[in-house]
């Protein structure tokens, strides 16, 4: 079944060098290889999500930069790993266990191959203060940028981060999101945010 799938997605894929747009969250058909067909064959893709798709790995990221130039929004969130009960009765116990372990290696892969990126969703991400400075530092023009979930996420280090992004509009922590109107023009010389402490001994501090 998914390999028959997987053969649908790129043919559909090939057939569309016109895409803009993509959506191909929670497939398990969609692998490395089926993102090689989305990079040769969508040359002008601007919006692509691929959250929860488990056979996805960094390559793939640093592929679709450097072969879609003109992509502003990306979609790479993951299943709640911090609660995996609310997903037990609609998503496979080893599909779950199989969820990306290396947040830093792709937020790498993200900041070095897509500098215009406009919107970035990366809910329950596994990325540490390494991996969201160096987007921090690749994606400049980041307008929007999700991050609920991010556990391994500091107060301080997404503070850090933030203050190196002076088009963002929209901040979405990992258990809340300040509205730009939450945001002052006085400590790091553009939008000053505040310190608020996580509701939560879930998340580190």
């Amino acid at each position: 079944g998914c390999i028959i799938l997987s053969l649908l997605i790129r043919s559909f894929i090939c057939s569309s060098p016109q895409l803009s747009i993509l959506s191909i969250q929670s497939s398990p058909s969609v692998t490395d290889r089926s993102m090689l067909t989305v990079a040769s064959c969508c040359p002008i893709l601007t919006e692509l999500d691929i959250s929860y798709c488990y056979e996805v790995s960094y390559k793939s990221l640093e592929v679709i930069g450097q072969s879609c130039p003109n992509l502003v929004v990306l979609k790479r969130s993951i299943f709640n790993w911090l609660d995996s009960s609310e997903h037990v009765r609609t998503v496979p116990a080893e599909y779950l266990r199989a969820c990306p372990q290396d947040g830093d290696r792709e937020a790498i892969a993200i900041s070095r191959s897509m500098p215009k990126l406009k919107q970035l969703v990366l809910r329950f991400a596994k990325l540490s203060g390494v991996g969201l400075n160096s987007i921090a530092e690749g994606c400049k023009e980041l307008e929007v940028l999700d991050l609920f979930g991010c556990a391994n996420l500091t107060s301080r280090g997404i503070e850090q981060a933030a203050a190196n992004l002076k088009n963002l509009e929209m901040l979405v922590k990992p258990n809340f999101y300040i509205p730009r109107s939450a945001f002052h023009m006085e400590r790091y010389g553009h939008w000053q945010l505040y310190d608020e402490r996580f509701q939560t001994n879930v998340f580190q501090i």
